[in-house]
């Protein structure tokens, strides 16, 4: 692109908000439209961007000839709002889910494919420093074989918003919520292999879900055999009782060594990155680090720079297959 690309946001609640600010930090984009249901989040977000134009809806928002939409909506809206931009040539940046189930995500991806426009989701644990220092650790070999993987997101609260517990609306409970996260980034950190079993629990306030359930699940183990042999175990949960705000870690076994992320003091944000060699550990990185945005940033600039389709978007229907497999699906 010659010019900055002109930005539409489509839902302007916290998240939606702080993406904005993320990307306007960037001074890559124009914040050129923003929308939003509730008339006091769209007049918040108009303080960031007080040239932009507040539109009643996505279809008013494309109609002024956007370069791409951010999309921080509900997530049963995720799919077909994305498809809607992508077929009105615009790129999208969607907050997870893409979509409830692998075909959604599957016909999100194609769309892109089709509109040759740039697509991305907030994968947000990915560009921590930590994850970005370990992954490179994963990639050089330095770990030697890794064979195993321990990956945990429990959240001491719940998500405030009805549709979150209405399995039609989200698609699930905490295993699409943060769960994703864990798939996700045990999948990108060892380079997507393939994943050759899948094995579950669900559990819905401390019995389990069983089929066909009318609610969503609040704790789920998962594990996952990849190819090669190595074995990756996921927990994830809502209102945990765990003595802190979150417990969040990704751990990495290799046959020469390990390394970790975990948070810091039952904190959201504040992550350290450790290597281990048998008893001793080496610091990697730590806080502070402003990592929430980064996500969103590197969007607008890729599509600043003229990036069009990136196939690497497949790799987002690999990670809604395998939460398929987690649900029985």
């Amino acid at each position: 692109m010659t010019t900055r690309p002109r930005l539409g946001f489509l839902g302007v609640g916290w998240i939606g908000r702080h993406r904005m600010a993320a990307i306007a930090e960037t001074g890559v984009a124009e914040i050129a439209a923003l929308s939003d249901p509730s008339a006091e989040m769209a007049v918040e977000a108009a303080k960031l961007a007080p040239d932009a134009h507040v539109t009643a809806s996505l279809d008013e928002m494309l109609d002024l000839g956007l370069d791409g939409v951010v999309i921080a909506t509900p997530s049963a809206l995720h799919a077909a709002q994305s498809i809607r931009v992508l077929e009105r040539g615009a790129a999208v940046f969607c907050q997870k889910p893409l979509g409830r189930t692998a075909a959604e995500a599957r016909a999100v991806v194609e769309a892109a494919r089709a509109a040759d426009r740039l697509l991305d989701v907030d994968l947000s644990y990915r560009h921590t420093k930590g994850m970005c220092r370990i992954r490179d650790l994963l990639r050089a070999g330095e770990l030697g074989r890794v064979f195993a993987a321990d990956l945990v997101f429990h959240n001491a609260y719940g998500p405030d918003k009805p549709w979150f517990y209405d399995p039609a609306l989200s698609g699930g409970g905490c295993v699409m919520d943060l769960g994703v996260h864990l798939v996700d980034l045990a999948l990108w950190a060892l380079d997507f292999p393939a994943v050759e079993a899948v094995s579950s629990h669900l559990m819905a306030r401390g019995e389990p879900l069983g089929r066909d359930p009318d609610r969503v699940e609040d704790y789920a183990v998962a594990t996952m055999t990849l190819a090669g042999g190595a074995v990756v175990r996921l927990a994830c949960s809502w209102k945990l009782q765990a003595g802190q705000d979150a417990v969040i870690a990704a751990a990495f076994h290799g046959t020469s060594g390990g390394a970790a992320l975990r948070n810091e003091n039952g904190s959201f944000y504040d992550f350290t990155a450790e290597r281990y060699r048998g008893t001793a550990r080496e610091v990697l990185a730590g806080p502070p680090d402003a990592w929430g945005g980064r996500a969103a940033a590197d969007w607008a600039r890729r599509l600043a720079g003229g990036a069009c389709f990136d196939p690497g978007a497949d790799r987002l229907v690999e990670v809604a297959s395998v939460l398929d497999r987690i649900y029985g699906r």
